[in-house]
């Protein structure tokens, strides 16, 4: 038997070799793989002594030759083929041991040319496996380190890989040169006609499988999770401790995260079913987590909280008396970790980067398709609030509106939002009509509703929601404008004495 060795991730190949060897396979080597196998005191025929020719033109050209994929290629029933390769000189491969050119890694350097990136597209490594996953039948094809010691196996057991093996690592060497292509082509699309629309005729993109998960969103639902690569976002968090992620721990942990990162100064979300039942900010995180608690204790029971914070003992305290699903933060101080380690359910996610910036698209799928558009990434400013009514708002009142406005951004549309001192104490979400959003809003936010402001995600189509909030001492309002009845709508919180500041940004979020 022959195995040809030529790989950029070294991991465990002179185990591999040294493991072929064993059980009598001669070993192919290139370049780097060659001097790795060498320097180990492992016999390999060079690349060279093979095809009759030496590397040229810096190493593009090794193993793009007939004495190469004819042995990789050649049917072994195929008696016109075995004449062939007989009558050529070439003989049979029966094994390939080849990962690619760190294309991805070389991409990701700061300031990386482009010759630098079309010098890591590799030619031969490709060909190589595509050549021997078509003829699984006889050849053996490894693309990772992880199936070494199974292949080692297999061959002292019983001399040869089996029929299964060798299927299942062809479809995985398709699967591998696949992702490589996308890579590539996602790279060079992207620079191919730079400010040109952003949505190019073909979307190429791919994912790893990070993990199977227990369920989806009910227990009669399979599910897994992927991550792109390199990994950003909550798929990029270390879980420090907990049981392991569930398909809707992932779905509020990504609203969690990002309600609390959309504020520099200390702020806390609490969430249920991607909404925020408690949200603050305070000059701490503690004062903020005691303030989002408070607007809704019933609700918060098994939700999820981020805190853009690191997690000091005093939090983790205060957190360690509420039933929580999941917390996310930049980081967990020692004493916190210890303290919130004592439950044993608590899964505790610290993702160093909290901050880090939304990737430029939304994708959405739909059946049989992919919806994509530009992150909504506009961000409410005091300049961007245009005070459309008598009076306009006090210092405090226009804090609170540029607070609400921001978490109206990720509440579900029809959204209202309260916000008093910072608070987040009432939420409408979800609603067909955007009066009932009002009501709930102001359901849950009780009695504390007076002297609150009101947050909507957007222009309110008549005037029954104000002449609903100014009963309850609603005393300013931020909306985007827009509505035919926008004069109508500000006549009433001019009636009300309630000052109203337009954006003309709409947050919708279906």
């Amino acid at each position: 038997m022959r195995a040809l060795i030529s790989v950029t991730d070294k991991t465990g190949i002179v185990e591999l070799a040294q493991g072929l060897v064993s059980v009598g396979v001669e070993i192919i080597s290139t370049g780097g793989t060659a001097n790795v196998l060498q320097e180990a005191g492992i016999s390999v025929l060079p690349i060279e002594q093979v095809t009759g020719f030496p590397e040229m033109l810096d190493g593009r050209v090794k193993t793009l030759h007939p004495k190469i994929h004819g042995g990789l290629l050649a049917l072994r029933a195929d008696e016109h083929h075995m004449a062939t390769v007989k009558e050529h000189g070439i003989e049979l491969i029966d094994i390939v041991v080849v990962n690619l050119y760190a294309f991805e890694k070389t991409i990701s350097k700061p300031g990386v040319t482009m010759e630098e990136a079309i010098e890591n597209i590799d030619i031969g490594g490709p060909s190589m496996l595509r050549s021997a996953a078509k003829n699984y039948g006889s050849v053996a094809v490894v693309v990772s380190p992880s199936y070494y010691g199974e292949v080692i196996s297999q061959l002292k057991a019983t001399g040869k890989i089996s029929d299964e093996t060798r299927f299942r690592l062809a479809a995985e060497a398709f699967d591998h040169t696949a992702k490589y292509d996308t890579m590539i082509a996602a790279y060079l699309l992207k620079k191919s006609a730079p400010g040109s629309s952003r949505y190019p005729e073909r979307l190429v993109r791919s994912w790893d499988k990070q993990n199977e998960l227990r369920y989806g969103e009910n227990p009669h639902q399979s599910a897994a999770v992927y991550a792109a690569n390199p990994k950003s976002g909550i798929l990029a968090a270390q879980q420090l401790h907990g049981k392991e992620m569930s398909y809707n721990n992932y779905i509020d942990t990504e609203a969690a995260w990002q309600i609390s990162k959309a504020f520099l100064e200390p702020a806390v979300a609490i969430i249920k079913h991607t909404n925020p039942c408690g949200f603050a900010v305070g000059e701490s995180v503690e004062v903020a987590y005691d303030k989002a608690l408070a607007a809704d204790p019933v609700s918060a029971f098994g939700s999820i909280i981020g805190i853009n914070r690191p997690v000091t003992a005093s939090l983790a305290q205060k957190l360690g008396e509420l039933f929580v699903e999941v917390v996310i933060a930049p980081s967990f101080e020692a004493d916190a970790l210890v303290l919130l380690s004592q439950k044993p359910s608590i899964r505790l996610l610290a993702l160093s980067d909290y901050f880090q910036i939304d990737e430029p698209t939304v994708l959405r799928p739909i059946q049989g398709g992919l919806l994509v558009q530009e992150a909504d990434s506009w961000t409410v400013t005091d300049a961007s609030l245009q005070c459309q009514t008598k009076r306009k708002p006090t210092a405090a009142e226009e804090a609170d509106l540029i607070v609400a406005f921001k978490l109206v951004k990720y509440v579900k549309s029809n959204a209202i939002v309260l916000v008093k001192n910072g608070v987040g104490i009432g939420v409408g979400a979800g609603q067909m009509s955007r009066v009932e959003s009002v009501r709930i809003a102001l359901s849950k936010a009780g009695d504390e509703a007076k002297g609150a402001v009101a947050g909507s995600d957007a222009f309110f189509p008549f005037r029954d929601s104000i002449d609903l909030l100014a009963p309850h001492g609603i005393t300013a309002v931020v909306q985007p404008g827009g509505s035919k009845r926008d004069t109508e709508v500000i006549e009433a919180c001019d009636e009300a004495n309630i000052t109203m500041a337009f954006t003309n940004h709409r947050h919708f979020k279906h």
